[in-house]
């Protein structure tokens, strides 16, 4: 017979590894040199991911997904883009977030957020020491059926903050659109490419190539051909970097 306490000793193990366990599934962070020390990009899932520099820990449209959270940081900041459910999902958003998180969002999707603070297009906030640029993010050909968009302008926002010096630059759901094209001075971008909803990785380097930044990486890529696109940039000195964004 199993003595009970060993049985449940054993449990408590298997329980305690289970974080360790479901957080080995992602992949190593990447460190960027910035002022006051690195700056850490763990891709999570999808258009998820969280960006840590000292004190800051930001989340950027946290949703479910089994396990994806677990060994990283409670969130500073959370930041989601748009309201589609591979973006912005409430019940996560409350479950991550701790009483000193702030969280951003547009208008629509900050309205199914409790204490959201809401950026519109253009806008700039600073908030916790986070420098933060609201992008318009939006389709200009692509949607559902004729005379409808995916993504409408003025619906999301795609973010550029400002940390360590640094000023990163997170997409959303959006083609290369002339916003986009005319940033400047990006040192880390994070660019969507999937049909038919955002763009083909062809069209993500040539939108890529007009702002230049120093670093990219391709997310929200489900089933596109992410040599396309790092082919394409190729001699452009700018520093392509694709990750696992599907790890299991």
């Amino acid at each position: 017979m199993t003595h009970p306490t060993r049985v449940t000793l054993g449990l408590a193990a298997a329980l305690a590894a289970v974080p360790l366990m479901l957080a080995a599934a992602l992949p190593p962070p990447d460190k960027i040199p910035a002022a006051g020390g690195d700056i850490s990009i763990q891709p999570i899932n999808h258009a998820t991911l969280q960006i840590v520099h000292a004190s800051h820990v930001i989340t950027i449209d946290p949703v479910a997904a089994a396990g994806t959270f677990a060994g990283l940081a409670a969130p500073t900041l959370i930041l989601v883009t748009d309201i589609h459910g591979d973006h912005l999902d409430p019940a996560t958003v409350a479950r991550l977030k701790t009483p000193a998180t702030k969280i951003v969002a547009p208008a629509q999707a900050a309205a199914r957020l409790e204490g959201a603070v809401v950026m519109a297009n253009g806008e700039t906030k600073t908030i916790d020491g986070v420098t933060i640029e609201a992008v318009p993010m939006y389709n200009v050909t692509r949607g559902p059926s004729p005379g409808q968009l995916f993504h409408d302008k003025g619906r999301g926002n795609g973010y550029v903050l400002t940390i360590g010096g640094k000023r990163i630059y997170i997409a959303g759901d959006t083609e290369g659109v002339p916003e986009m094209r005319a940033l400047k001075n990006i040192d880390v971008a994070f660019i969507p490419m999937n049909l038919p909803y955002t763009m083909p990785p062809a069209e993500a380097a040539e939108a890529v190539k007009a702002f230049a930044p120093k670093i990219v990486y391709p997310y929200h890529y489900r089933g596109s051909n992410l040599d396309e696109f790092a082919n394409a940039l190729k001699g452009t000195g700018i520093d392509v970097r694709v990750r696992d964004w599907y790890a299991k």
